[in-house]
């Protein structure tokens, strides 16, 4: 299954530090560094996920900001800069794991508040199993999938500029500084608009339509080349090109305002593609990755194979000569240690499910908690290696966790549906309905823990293997990385909840309802498990999605028969469907400039070495892109939740929309100008 693309280029032929070489990664003060920066960066990007939705991919940002420290040293090097990244970004990844599905369980009113030792051990439970179950996975999606891992890409390119100097430093911090002045005057000061959408109807269709207007998914378009971008972007066009419009024509007047509400244009396009539209999404993403699973059986059991000989040939004292940058965690370490954390899994969902809150007998009670734990530990390697796919594709910023973590919340919300379903009335019992769901919920949260840490440990091991890291001291710190966020994390989830609410939940009366965090994703997965119980979930919508996957899987087989240069990785267009338009837009863009700038080199007789040449300045340029919005974005994070506020720094006046609407189309022309300038110089 190979997906690579023209922007992956001859630079990337062999690590930037050779397996002969051998330098210091785990360091005292690395450790140090990389403990505090994860434990920073989950708390900021808690703050922002609960916010807006989003997280903020932190392995570039964190390899800027070790770089800038250890430069204080009187010795450092590439590999403990890439070490400190490596832990620092656990931090932020875990941080999306908790806060896509824990948040669910206060949306329920099944719990009051975040405690202290649950909540810190689902994160760090499932964050250690995502460690676990990326260490086979590296060989399979790494170096047989041969996938572009974007953010990994521009995060190994970063921190070899940073060794380097000269002009791939300058173009990165050039771009850095860019992005940075860019991403500050839209989310920050407010005055260059962050997106344009809009709509209009043609009877009764809705036609929605928009783009972010930022430059880090331009980046990664670039980066991941035009056949991936196209792929997302026409998934973007499946929704919302004619799931909404035929959708909005087709439903009766009533039905459609019961799930919109009294809103019209733009807007109402969003909550038919929320909640309904998106369905298809979540459809594709489940049938795409059972695909991609099977596809990658075989490079997977290879690389288990030869873990496993590896360790049998070292118990019988033989020599096994494994390259440094080559070398995991032994593959029995990750079968020891995933059925040893079995153990406090289920003591976890006991502490926390109440037997008597479901009102069934204790044989059943105890026999759902040992399925719960079972199908936690499967579907977390299954919907990690999904993850993990799903990253060499998009990238980590753009991973859709909470459609794999809804995949399982469904599936184990109808499991439970039918164990529990012999005992208890869920149609008569609400009370019973809402354990049931916080169950589902539970499990749902430690395997989107692991598949949140797989996607990002993918990344950095991509990193790692760019620069010449050792991949089992990069899984060592991601492993102390995961250990400090999960311990910092629900401290904040419960300050933050006390200080603004969440969804329509609050702490204490007279709260502002308007300062609340919204929490999108947790919204929505409280939705699927409710709605499985209270049986109300758009079962067409996923049907559709599974089958507009199965017939994408079919035309990339006809295109491999063929020989085709362009592919059609099924996972590609199921991504596009459950993303929101306005971030495929500017991915399609970065992937026209990457194929533009190749094709006028080509045009005007540059040889092989032109082009890779070229494409190694645009893939720095656009890492600095990715930098500096990335970097901005987590500062932001700290005066937003010091004083509570979004619009602490806003300078726009009233009425200044339609001015900072025509600044951020402008800014956003100019960058794709800027790029493209750039990646056709090849001299």
């Amino acid at each position: 299954m190979d997906t690579n693309q023209s922007s992956d280029n001859k630079a990337f032929s062999g690590p930037f530090i050779p397996a002969s070489t051998s330098l210091p990664e785990i360091t005292v003060k690395a450790i140090v560094l990389g403990i505090i920066l994860s434990a920073v960066l989950a708390g900021a990007n808690a703050y922002l996920g609960l916010k807006v939705g989003l997280t903020v991919s932190a392995s570039i940002p964190a390899a800027v900001i070790s770089m800038a420290i250890l430069r204080m040293f009187r010795e450092s090097n590439i590999l403990e800069n890439n070490i400190v990244q490596t832990a620092a970004s656990a931090g932020e990844s875990l941080a999306a794991g908790v806060i896509f599905t824990l948040p669910a369980l206060i949306m329920l009113q099944y719990w009051q508040n975040f405690e202290f030792l649950p909540t810190m051990m689902i994160a760090l439970i499932g964050g250690i199993l995502g460690v676990l179950f990326t260490i086979p996975l590296r060989r399979a999606l790494i170096l047989e999938a041969k996938l572009q891992f974007p953010e990994g890409v521009a995060t190994g390119e970063v921190l070899k500029a940073g060794t380097e100097g000269g002009e791939g430093a300058r173009l990165i911090a050039i771009a850095g500084l860019a992005g940075a002045a860019l991403k500050l005057s839209q989310s920050g000061l407010k005055l260059v608009a962050g997106k344009a959408s809009g709509a209009f109807t043609a009877g009764k269709s809705v036609f929605g339509f928009g783009s972010e207007l930022g430059v880090a998914l331009l980046a990664v378009g670039y980066i991941v080349g035009l056949n991936i971008a196209v792929l997302v972007f026409a998934g973007g066009l499946i929704s919302w090109l004619f799931g909404i419009p035929i959708y909005t024509a087709l439903a009766e007047p009533e039905a459609l305002a019961a799930i919109t509400g009294d809103v019209h244009g733009y807007e109402l396009a969003e909550q038919v593609w929320s909640k309904r539209i998106r369905y298809m999404g979540v459809g594709a993403m489940a049938t795409g990755g059972l695909w991609a699973l099977i596809s990658l059986m075989k490079p997977l059991r290879d690389g288990i194979s030869s873990s496993l000989a590896a360790v049998k040939a070292s118990r019988h004292g033989d020599v096994v000569d494994v390259p440094r940058t080559e070398r995991d965690m032994p593959i029995n370490y990750v079968m020891i240690g995933t059925l040893a954390l079995a153990i406090p899994i289920f003591i976890i969902f006991l502490f926390v499910v109440d037997q008597s809150e479901l009102g069934i007998t204790t044989g059943l009670y105890y026999g759902t908690l040992i399925f719960g734990v079972v199908f936690s530990l499967i579907a977390g390697f299954l919907f990690s290696s999904v993850a993990g796919y799903m990253a060499g594709l998009v990238g980590s910023s753009n991973n859709p966790i909470s459609g794999v973590t809804i995949a399982t919340v469904l599936s184990i919300s109808l499991i439970f549906l039918v164990l529990l379903g012999s005992q208890i009335d869920f149609s008569v019992d609400a009370s019973k309905a809402t354990a049931a769901a916080a169950t589902a919920i539970m499990v749902g949260a430690v395997v989107c823990c692991a598949a949140a840490i797989a996607g990002d440990n993918m990344q950095d091991l991509k990193a790692g293997n760019i620069v010449g890291a050792t991949p089992y001291k990069q899984q060592i710190m991601q492993i102390i990385g995961v250990c400090a966020a999960a311990v910092a994390i629900a401290p904040v989830l419960s300050l933050l909840f006390n200080a603004y609410g969440l969804g329509d939940v609050f702490p204490r009366a007279g709260m502002d309802a308007g300062e609340a965090l919204k929490a999108p994703q947790a919204t929505l997965m409280s939705s699927v498990a409710d709605g499985v119980f209270n049986r109300n979930l758009p079962w067409n919508m996923i049907w559709i999605g599974a089958i507009i996957a199965v017939i994408i899987i079919i035309a990339d087989k006809v295109l491999e028969k063929r020989e085709a240069t362009f592919r059609m990785p099924v996972l590609a267009v199921a991504v596009g469907i459950y993303l929101p338009l306005e971030l495929t837009v500017p991915i399609f863009i970065g992937g026209v400039v990457a194929w533009a700038a190749k094709s006028a080199i080509e045009k005007r007789g540059g040889s092989e070495e032109d082009v890779a040449r070229a494409s190694r300045r645009g893939l720095l340029f656009s890492s600095g892109l990715i930098t500096g919005e990335a970097l901005v974005g987590i500062l932001l994070a700290i005066p937003f939740a010091a004083f509570q506020s979004t619009d602490v720094l806003n300078l726009a006046p009233e009425g200044f929309e339609t001015i900072a609407n025509v600044l951020g189309v402008i800014g956003l022309v100019f960058f794709v100008s800027w790029l493209y300038k750039v990646a056709v110089k090849s001299k």
